[in-house]
């Protein structure tokens, strides 16, 4: 009968607000720190619990009897390929050495903790993911509402009007993926937008990371992760969380519901695209010339 096939979307129907969410691109994000995707929506949890779904009997694999047959040791033994000679390096003049190294220590994570305006990002944009989880939750319900609805009137519809509301379900559940997606979506780059703004006030070279450093004569700074021992002197994260709060106790994050993407479209403001060319410098044609090398990777985005 034709209701089976709507039977087998039913165990699909929790997993809407986890589908959905994960569908937005990320991060990096991103991120923090692994969190490429620091705002993504929080999963949805409905109040109730789906239909039972279909049981099934799924046929086992059988073994690959290729596999199996060959040989263990044709298996692991490494191919022997060609070994073409190289040059040997030639010899390099002896140069001036580096001056010596004064180093500091800064912890970005605390960094960040002491930031107003990381926290104003934490605060807008966890409101907004909040309020798109609650409106898939509504919807993951009116939906399994409607599926259920369609199995108590199965007895008297035909076999016609079934498949006609079979596909509307269908059609509702396609929409909401894309639509639920996009505002997903329209978040995480919101706090892209957000977060870019304070990693572009630490990190350019006249940021805050540098003017904290060089009243100091460092030269060198490292991650508090990466150092087994230091001394208090030597840790500058408390004093760049004070500049930055000086600095950018406030950023810009685009209104609700406004995608970022339209807006750099709409050249009102400067968009990551100028950065990049920026960052590249002059381009001078010809066929010499060497391709521009990619931006390294935030700091912020490396430890969030």
């Amino acid at each position: 009968m034709t209701l089976n096939s709507l039977m087998r979307t039913v165990s699909a129907g929790a997993l809407l607000a986890a589908t959905i969410l994960v569908s937005a691109p990320g991060a990096h994000a991103q991120a923090s720190g692994g969190n490429g995707g620091w705002f993504v929506p929080k999963a949805a949890h409905p109040d109730a619990p789906p239909p039972r779904p279909v049981q099934r009997r799924v046929p086992e694999a059988a073994p690959d009897e290729e596999e199996d047959s060959a040989p263990a040791e044709q298996q692991q033994a490494p191919p022997i390929l060609p070994l073409p000679p190289i040059p040997a390096p030639p010899s390099i003049a002896k140069a001036s050495p580096p001056p010596a190294a004064v180093i500091g220590v800064i912890n970005v994570q605390a960094v960040m903790q002491i930031s107003s305006a990381w926290q104003e990002i934490q605060q807008v944009l966890g409101a907004r993911r909040d309020r798109l989880a609650q409106a898939v939750q509504r919807e993951e319900a009116a939906w399994r509402g409607e599926q259920q609805k369609l199995q108590a009137q199965a007895r008297s519809l035909t076999s016609d009007q079934i498949q006609l509301r079979e596909r509307h379900l269908q059609e509702r559940r396609a929409k909401d993926q894309h639509d639920f997606g996009n505002q997903a979506r329209i978040i995480q780059e919101a706090a892209q937008v957000a977060m870019h703004q304070i990693e572009r006030e630490l990190e350019e070279p006249n940021g805050i990371i540098a003017a904290v450093a060089a009243a100091h004569n460092m030269n060198l700074i490292l991650h508090a992760e990466q150092v087994v021992l230091h001394v208090g002197g030597q840790d500058i994260t408390e004093e760049v969380g004070t500049q930055l709060n000086k600095t950018l106790p406030h950023v810009f994050i685009p209104d609700d519901g406004v995608d970022p993407e339209q807006l750099a479209r709409s050249g009102k403001m400067p968009t990551t695209a100028d950065e990049q060319r920026q960052a590249q410098g002059p381009q001078t044609p010809g066929p010499q010339q060497a391709p521009a090398s990619a931006p390294s990777e935030s700091v912020l985005r490396q430890h969030h």
